[in-house]
């Protein structure tokens, strides 16, 4: 059995609940209401053991939080923080860690880019797939991964959400109102 902690925290997006265990940071879960957070903790307690997650404010989560703050008001771009990659693993672990480490703040990446970057040249539909499956997102970036006509492409925190992000890192003009 793992020990989850969890926390809620606003955002000009909307709330975010962050979990994390004792490895890193483990889960953030768009639009997290009440119904959304329940369902996620649920989720998570029954795949690490059956445990409930316990709301808490663990050093990891205060951290998580500041440099979430920092990101939305534009003072961060790159995040510190100690993931837990254990709710992934194979061809998706690999994008993501990919994404992470080689999409840098206020750039872009198609999706067929992506799939060469990781030695699989026919897999855009796939790295599709591993982002929508990101349990960490905007912490790693899927927002950044884009159609390579220059459609947005799909977003699990919904489109509205995936342009707020690219228009914060400079990618896309704000929006007017």
């Amino acid at each position: 059995m793992t020990a989850v902690t969890w926390t809620v925290t606003g955002t000009p997006i909307g709330p975010l609940l962050i979990a994390a265990t004792g490895e890193g940071l483990v889960n953030v879960v768009f639009h997290a209401d009440e119904a959304t957070t329940r369902r996620a903790l649920d989720q998570l307690g029954r795949r690490f053991g059956g445990a409930s997650p316990e709301a808490s404010d663990s050093a990891l989560l205060g951290e998580t939080v500041r440099q979430l703050r920092a990101y939305f008001a534009g003072g961060l771009r790159t995040f510190d923080l100690r993931l837990d990659w254990s709710l992934t693993g194979g061809f998706n672990r690999r994008v993501l860690r990919e994404l992470a480490d080689g999409v840098p703040y206020g750039s872009v990446v198609g999706y067929q880019d992506l799939a060469d970057r990781v030695g699989e040249p026919g897999a855009a539909r796939a790295v599709g797939v591993a982002m929508g499956s990101n349990p960490l997102p905007v912490v790693v970036p899927c927002h950044r991964v884009v159609e390579s006509g220059g459609g947005l492409g799909g977003f699990g925190g919904g489109l509205e959400t995936k342009r707020s992000l690219l228009a914060l890192e400079g990618v896309l003009p704000q929006p007017l109102f």
